[in-house]
C-alpha cells in the first residue's frame, strides 16, 4: 500500500510502498477514507518532539473496517465506518477504571515503541521495520489498529468530519465540556483559532459561556471564529494582546483556553486569567518548552493552570456525543474543513498548515 513515511527530522514526507501485515489478536484493518493534517504531526516532523523512525505519520483519521483479527469484533464489525483514536482505552489500568482513560497506560506504549498495544509493528518495507504513529498511522491507504482505538461513526457524518472529530474536535470541544466548569453566562477566552481553538469556541458556546473572546493573528481565522460563536475577537499581531483582552474583560476571565502551545502565548493567556480563574492548556509545543508563572500573581490572585489532554475526554462517550450534536445541527463542524488533497500532496497540506490556511486540510487516500 502507499503511505507517507517520515524518515528524518526537517525532511519532507515521502510516499512509499509499505507492506502492512494482517491484523493480530484484538486488532482490525481499516481502509482510510480521510486523514486530517494536524499540527501535532508537524512537531515530530521538525524534531520538536522525538519518535521512533522510520514511521508512517497521521493520527486524525476515519475509514471503513475491512478485516478483523483473532478475538476482535466485540465493538465493531466488517463494514462499519469508524473514527480512529490516538489514545486507546484498555479498560483495565488505573487511569481507565478511575475515569481518566486518556491517560491509559497503553498510550505510553504506543508513543515509546512505535508499535501497537503489544509494542510490535505491522508495518515494514521488506526487512526494514516501519513504525506506527500513536497506534494510528492514517497517512496511508490502510491502517491496522487496536479495536480499542476506534469509535463507530453513525450514518450522516462525512468521513472528513469523522476524521477531524477524532483529534481536533474532541480536544477543543472536550476541553470546554470536561475541563471548564460552571461557565454558563461567564466570560471565556480562547487563544488560537486553528482547528482545535475553533472547536473550543464551539464547545464554549454550547456550555453557555458569554462573552467568548478569541485571540489569533489572522483576520480570516478571526472572522470564522465570529461565525461559529465568538462574541469578540482580538488580533494579536501588534503585540498588545493582553491589553486588548483586558479592555474587553477588565478583571480578566474565569476561564482561558490556550490552544497554541507556545511559551509566549501561554504567558499572555495566564495574564488574562482573572482572580480565582483557570488557564486550561490544550496546545502542544516543543518537548522542552516551558513558561514562567509569576509566583505572587499565582498566590495572591489564586490563579490555576491545568493541562487537558485530548479534551480530558472519555472518547467512547464523548465522541458519539459530538457526532450526535453534529447531526442535530448544534456543532457546525463542516466550517472547520479546508482543502481536500490526495495522499501524494501531504507535504502541500503541511505547507498550507504553516502558512495560514483557513480550515483543516484533509487528505483523501
Amino acid at each position: 500500500m502507499r503511505a507517507a513515511v517520515f524518515r528524518e527530522p526537517g525532511s519532507p514526507l515521502v510516499i512509499e510502498e509499505v507492506q502492512l501485515d494482517a491484523p493480530g489478536p484484538g486488532e482490525i484493518r481499516v481502509r482510510i477514507e480521510a486523514a486530517g493534517v494536524c499540527h501535532s504531526d508537524y512537531h515530530y516532523m521538525t524534531g520538536d518532539i522525538a519518535c521512533p523512525l522510520p514511521i508512517v505519520l497521521g493520527h486524525e483519521g476515519a475509514g471503513i473496517v475491512e478485516a478483523l483479527g483473532e478475538g476482535a469484533g466485540e465493538k465493531v464489525k466488517v463494514g462499519d465506518r469508524v473514527a480512529l483514536l490516538w489514545r486507546p482505552r484498555c479498560g483495565k489500568c488505573e487511569a481507565c477504571v478511575t475515569g481518566n482513560p486518556v491517560l491509559c497506560q497503553f498510550g505510553r506504549v504506543l508513543a515509546q515503541t512505535g508499535g501497537l498495544l503489544d509494542g510490535t509493528s505491522r508495518l515494514h518495507e521488506g526487512d526494514e521495520k516501519v513504525h506506527h504513529f500513536l497506534g494510528v498511522s492514517c497517512f496511508a491507504e490502510y491502517s491496522v489498529v487496536s479495536e480499542s482505538s476506534v469509535v463507530v461513526v453513525p450514518d450522516g457524518v462525512p468521513p472528513e468530519v469523522a476524521a477531524i472529530a477524532g483529534c481536533a474536535v474532541i480536544t477543543g470541544v472536550g476541553a470546554a465540556f470536561n475541563a471548564v466548569h460552571d461557565a454558563a453566562g461567564r466570560p471565556l477566552v480562547v487563544f488560537g483559532a486553528g482547528g482545535v481553538g475553533l472547536s473550543a469556541v464551539m464547545g464554549a458556546q454550547l456550555i453557555g459561556a458569554n462573552p467568548i473572546v478569541v485571540v489569533d493573528m489572522d483576520d480570516a481565522r478571526l472572522d470564522l471564529a465570529k461565525q461559529i460563536g465568538a462574541t469578540h475577537v482580538v488580533n494579536a499581531a501588534d503585540g498588545r494582546t493582553v491589553e486588548k483582552v483586558l479592555d474587553i474583560l477588565p478583571t480578566g476571565a474565569p476561564w482561558v483556553i490556550e490552544a497554541i502551545g507556545r511559551p509566549d502565548t501561554m504567558q499572555q493567556a495566564f495574564a488574562t486569567v482573572g482572580p480565582a480563574g483557570t488557564l486550561v492548556a490544550i496546545g502542544l509545543g516543543r518537548g522542552d518548552a516551558s513558561f514562567a508563572v509569576p509566583v505572587n500573581e499565582l498566590v495572591q490572585r489564586q490563579k490555576k493552570v491545568v493541562g487537558s489532554l485530548y479534551g480530558s475526554s472519555n472518547p467512547l462517550v464523548d465522541l458519539p456525543r459530538i457526532f450526535e450534536l453534529y447531526l442535530a445541527g448544534k456543532l457546525p463542524l463542516d466550517a472547520l474543513l479546508g482543502d481536500r488533497l490526495p495522499l501524494a500532496e501531504v507535504n502541500e497540506g503541511y505547507h498550507q498548515l504553516t502558512h495560514g490556511a483557513i480550515g483543516r486540510t484533509v487528505l483523501i487516500p
